[in-house]
């Protein structure tokens, strides 16, 4: 991610923009035109850098069209890494004119998470469809903000939860949907890994840091796919062994879920150690995931002697090739904005249980 004080700054500007008119033509009109989406990369830090920018090398349905960054020596490299034009090339103070650019279709907001609700709905008023990186954004008030101005603007509006199109994960869905191994009784799962770091915006309450928002939302929206219902009521707790470091935001959350089924969950996330499981016992067997959120190599197993190592080439690529069909056929995506929302309205609940030590209805 580019540096967090630049963020803060330049995130003052960009709500002058927000009233610009969208693009005369319609977004699916335009789209539909197209081979390929041409899709535009906001902020230009790690995960576009390493993960997005080649994904969309190998994505058959879009690719890289323009860049958003507030640094000119990376915008030149990226520049000339991906030839990207120079007109397709922006920064946070001209990033409403992208309203004007036909080559742009998408815009994939990857920033700190207290910027996600004014970039997605600037995009949104600039007639571009939205990608947003998980978590949706710091408050359900937001998060609807933003769907507000995604269906204002009528462009679509999807959520980067890519375990969702993965296809271990997508089995073990289907596993509750075809009712296998009957009613879910628990649900275990945990993501984490240690941060050896001692300065980076992911420390910070203002940026939209802390265990929970960053790893907590993968076991977080594992138990709501797996369980296919809200859950009611959670209780948590949050832990850290280095608070010279972990002053303002949660280092580790330990989370239990209360489902309107009777199913439980017990999950966990830290900055602090490395985990990642996914656990599910029913009635009538268990299956589990491990890892089931890493970049790759998902595998599993399941009491009935299923073996889960469906392979892909990319997932990345696989996320924004279905989003980009969607687009493309004007189909709901498979991660849409009201499933970022539900994620934060139980993320708010376990940080006001976790401060007053006690249970929480959602």
């Amino acid at each position: 991610m580019e540096n967090r004080r630049s963020f803060v700054k330049k995130s003052i500007i960009g709500v002058a923009g927000i009233g610009l008119s969208a693009s005369v033509l319609s977004p699916y009109l335009s789209a539909q035109s197209k081979k390929k989406l041409g899709v535009a990369l906001v902020g230009l830090g790690y995960y576009s850098t390493d993960l997005l920018a080649p994904a969309l090398q190998m994505t058959d349905n879009c690719y890289l069209a323009g860049i958003v960054t507030g640094a000119p020596a990376k915008a030149e490299k990226w520049q000339k890494k991906y030839d990207i034009p120079d007109k397709n090339i922006y920064n946070y103070q001209n990033f409403d004119t992208i309203a004007n650019n036909p080559d742009i279709d998408v815009v994939y907001v990857v920033l700190p998470t207290s910027m996600h609700a004014e970039y997605t709905i600037r995009a949104a008023n600039a007639g571009k469809h939205v990608w947003c990186e998980k978590p949706m954004a710091v408050t359900a008030s937001d998060c609807q903000k933003m769907i507000d101005a995604c269906e204002k603007n009528k462009v679509k509006l999807s959520i980067g939860y890519r375990m969702q199109h993965e296809p271990n994960t997508r089995k073990i869905i289907n596993y509750r949907k075809k009712n296998i191994f009957g009613s879910i009784n628990l649900i275990q799962a945990s993501a984490g890994y240690y941060d050896g770091r001692t300065d980076h915006w992911k420390f910070e309450k203002e940026m939209g840091g802390g265990a929970m928002y960053d790893m907590g939302v993968y076991p977080l929206n594992a138990t709501r796919y797996v369980a296919g219902e809200e859950p009611i009521s959670v209780m948590a707790q949050h832990f850290t062994n280095r608070p010279e470091i972990f002053d303002e935001v949660d280092e580790t959350t330990l989370f239990q879920l209360e489902f309107p089924s009777g199913a439980v969950a017990n999950c966990a996330t830290s900055f602090g150690m490395s985990m990642n499981d996914l656990h599910v016992t029913c009635k009538n067997g268990w299956y589990k995931l491990n890892p089931f959120q890493a970049y790759s190599g998902i595998k599993g197993s399941a009491s009935n002697g299923d073996i889960l190592n469906a392979s892909i080439p990319n997932q990345q690529a696989l996320q924004m090739d279905n989003d980009a069909k969607a687009i493309f056929n004007d189909k709901a995506v498979l991660v849409p904005g009201e499933e970022g929302l539900k994620d934060i309205r139980v993320v708010e609940a376990i940080y006001k249980s976790a401060k007053e030590g006690n249970s929480v209805q959602i």
